[in-house]
């Protein structure tokens, strides 16, 4: 089994038009197909969002049976699936479900004469689901016969994102051994990272997978539940249990992104002035200006192979939970631990002036 990379996150949604208008003029994602009951997707509407390798579904149930009505119901917005793109659907099917993997949906051809498309599912955290996704032909088809592509509308034609660079997922505490060995085992993402973070009296500790190809990134974190409540506890508690915290989408200018981001209206976590006071001494010389990083309010951290810069929106979620982040990485292979104290300040501000 070889797993290549995140093929495409599916997110239900309360309305998927809705979050689509949105995701496409404040991010660029174009809506390049969309199924429904026409197409054979009873009680639901999906609309495939993409930019480059980076490929969101947005599905709303549209009967209350439905489980993507069940799923906002009870989680809001979020991730509910992420599609994982294999050599073999069948063979990975057979062998995740042989080491422990639930089996949800066995494996399912989509043919059109010139493209083939192989999906099978498997439970992966909390309600979250994994498909597993073989493709051979012209990769511009998503789903042959079930979302018919269409040409790019509802948004800006201008390339901001390459790829889905990690997911940040929460779990109860407890959650995080049983979860990190989960996909050790069954999937074979050995960790590559893992640390225990404390910011003012609240505390996490968080372990990274990762698949041998390195394009599927698993940023796993439980809450210290001896150390004050924090953010964390406030998603699982609003989220309503394990889910995924952020999408990290990467970019290769961020200095561009955000500052067209922030022209279309998006709004990001801020950062204390003070931060960039010592950001020389931590991180060493940035070849960006540190005043268009301060302008803007971007993150900067260093590991032993380089640089990485990165943001983080604020929730467009009524419940706080889901958000994005935006990363550049210039060698850095880590996810910028040195900056979480930062992040949890900045959340922090944004969540006390919802509750003010």
């Amino acid at each position: 089994m070889e797993i290549f990379g995140i093929d495409h996150v599916e997110m239900y949604v309360g309305d998927a038009r809705q979050a689509a208008f949105y995701l496409g003029h404040a991010f660029g994602l174009q809506i390049h197909g969309q199924g429904g009951p026409e197409s054979g997707l009873p009680d639901q509407r999906s609309l495939l969002l993409r930019e480059d390798a980076v490929q969101i579904v947005l599905t709303s149930g549209l009967a209350a049976d439905h489980p993507a009505a069940a799923y906002v119901q009870r989680h809001g917005d979020g991730v509910a699936i992420v599609g994982l793109e294999v050599d073999d659907a069948t063979a990975a099917y057979g062998e995740l479900v042989a080491r422990g993997a639930q089996g949800l949906q066995e494996p399912v051809r989509y043919d059109d004469g010139e493209t083939t498309v192989v999906i099978a599912e498997v439970a992966g955290f909390g309600d979250v689901i994994h498909r597993l996704v073989e493709r051979h032909g012209p990769r511009h088809e998503f789903l042959p016969g079930r979302i018919h592509i269409t040409e790019p509308s509802g948004g800006p034609d201008e390339k901001l994102f390459s790829e889905i660079d990690h997911l940040a997922i929460c779990v109860p505490s407890g959650d995080l051994e049983p979860t990190a060995k989960f996909y050790e085992d069954v999937f074979g993402f050995p960790r590559i990272f893992e640390e225990y973070i404390e910011v003012a009296g609240q505390g996490m500790d968080s372990k990274v997978v990762q698949s041998p190809s390195k394009h599927v990134t698993f940023t796993l974190i439980e809450p210290d539940p001896s150390r004050r409540p924090g953010q964390i506890n406030d998603f699982l508690s609003w989220h309503a249990g394990a889910g995924v915290q952020h999408i990290a989408l990467r970019t290769s200018d961020i200095v561009e992104a955000v500052s067209t981001l922030a022209g279309r209206g998006v709004n990001f976590l801020g950062t204390p002035s003070t931060y960039y006071d010592a950001l020389p001494d931590r991180v060493g010389e940035v070849e960006t200006p540190i005043e268009d990083l301060q302008e803007l309010g971007i993150l900067v951290d260093r590991d032993h192979w380089g640089q990485l810069l990165q943001i983080f929106t604020e929730s467009m979620h009524v419940r706080r939970t889901l958000f994005l982040e935006i990363i550049e990485r210039r060698g850095a292979m880590t996810f910028g631990s040195g900056n979480i104290k930062a992040l949890y300040e900045a959340k922090e501000r944004e969540l006390a002036g919802v509750d003010a």
